[in-house]
């Protein structure tokens, strides 16, 4: 159990309630081993079992209704200064407790964009509108996404210190890597020797291991979100990794490529040089323009304009997402304005929120050029929170 963090996060939450003008919000979970809120590691950091109510108020209230065996550990959480305990039925605790704090609006763990707000089940809704029927309160549940959102993506200085730590091990594995491999090799033992290096740390993988890194040699390699293949590295072709670590709870995601020389070359050749250029400057065309209040859309804009302006093919993904104690942490994204992701690329900046910058091309006969860095807005704008890559990797022929 992260205390620490908890405690720091539930201190937020009463300004954010504040400031969206919401009297209540209510956490209603129930067996989150099998189905856990994703809010509920930010706020109480333990499972929990029978239906239980974690409710902050925007007076700076702290209240927890849990069932019998669950009141000493949402004490020893340290966040509530109330803890409720029930056995037979919640029922009657919670409207009580409604009746008392007399709220009229009430946000709930429902949102129709943001997965990460999204842990409100149906069935568990339903339960919670049959309790709640006949009083009230029934009419007063909203989503508690801008809540959510705010409270996720608003990083404390003891989360920035983990992100960047775990930022500084990727980029320490990922020097390794480019000491070990060699033309020959094939792309499941990259994959391998990464995962060895996490071992000897005693750390995970960001995401899927299976496709954590994933390793695209040369132009032949399928991109995207699948594992490493037996296609063998190759000089005069493009290595691209994409790798992050999740450390003390929190998450990296870091793309980084590789030219193989031919024998006797002494630098990449032109369209590899110019593809990666090309998305160094649309990475900085990204990062020169996040600043609070610019929007997600406006920074994918600033991004897309460039790859596509130097007159390669539009990359059919979004510039970049947030990231934090998972790898792609819901809230806003750097995104264009495509159906898939609903307001997402509407959402503002907010000081204290990471995010990816990762645009991408394919340099035909060569591979795949990605460059992804994480990036932390400020109250004046952005600022790298790792080393990012401004020259290309070459790895010369032994």
């Amino acid at each position: 159990m992260n205390l620490e963090i908890v405690q720091q996060k539930a201190a937020q939450a009463k300004g954010i309630l504040a400031e969206l003008d919401v009297d209540l919000w209510l956490v209603f979970v129930r067996e989150t081993t099998a189905s856990s809120d994703p809010v509920l590691p930010l706020i109480y950091g333990a499972d929990l079992t029978w239906q239980s109510a974690l409710i902050f108020t925007r007076q700076g209230g702290r209240v927890a209704i849990v069932g019998r065996f669950e009141v000493e550990t949402a004490r020893r959480v340290g966040v509530f200064k109330e803890v409720i305990q029930y056995d037979q039925s919640i029922r009657g605790p919670l409207l009580d407790l409604l009746n008392r704090l007399a709220p009229k609006r009430i946000a709930v763990n429902y949102s129709v964009d943001d997965v990460y707000a999204d842990g409100l089940g149906h069935g568990l809704y339903k339960v919670l509108s049959d309790y709640l029927a006949g009083s009230p309160f029934a009419e007063r549940l909203e989503s508690a996404g801008p809540i959510i959102r705010r409270l996720r993506g608003r990083k404390t200085g003891s989360e920035l210190a983990r992100l960047r730590a775990a930022i500084a091990t990727t980029s320490e594995i990922y020097a390794k890597t480019l000491e070990h491999i060699r033309p020959g090799m094939k792309e499941a033992d990259i994959a391998r020797f990464m995962h060895a290096e996490l071992e000897a740390r005693g750390l995970s993988c960001s995401w899927d291991r299976e496709h954590c890194p994933t390793v695209n040699a040369g132009p032949d390699s399928p991109i995207g979100h699948v594992g490493p293949t037996d296609i063998a590295l190759q000089s005069g072709h493009i290595l691209h990794l994409d790798f992050g670590v999740r450390q003390d709870d929190y998450c990296s995601d870091i793309q980084r490529v590789v030219y193989l020389a031919r024998p006797g070359e002494a630098e990449s050749p032109e369209p590899v040089r110019r593809g990666f250029e090309t998305v160094c400057k649309a990475i900085d065309a990204a990062v020169s323009a996040m600043r609070p209040g610019v929007t997600g859309e406006e920074v994918d804009a600033a991004a897309r304009g460039i790859v596509t302006g130097a007159g390669y093919p539009e990359y059919l993904y979004a510039t970049g997402h947030q990231m934090g104690r998972e790898c792609h942490d819901g809230g806003g994204i750097l995104g264009p304005r495509w159906e898939r992701y609903g307001e997402t690329p509407g959402w503002p900046l907010e000081a204290g929120q990471v995010y990816t910058v990762e645009p991408g091309l394919m340099v035909p006969g060569y591979g795949y050029i990605g460059i992804e860095e994480d990036v932390v807005v400020t109250e004046s704008g952005a600022e790298f929170l790792g080393a990012p890559q401004r020259e290309l990797w070459i790895k010369r022929a032994e």
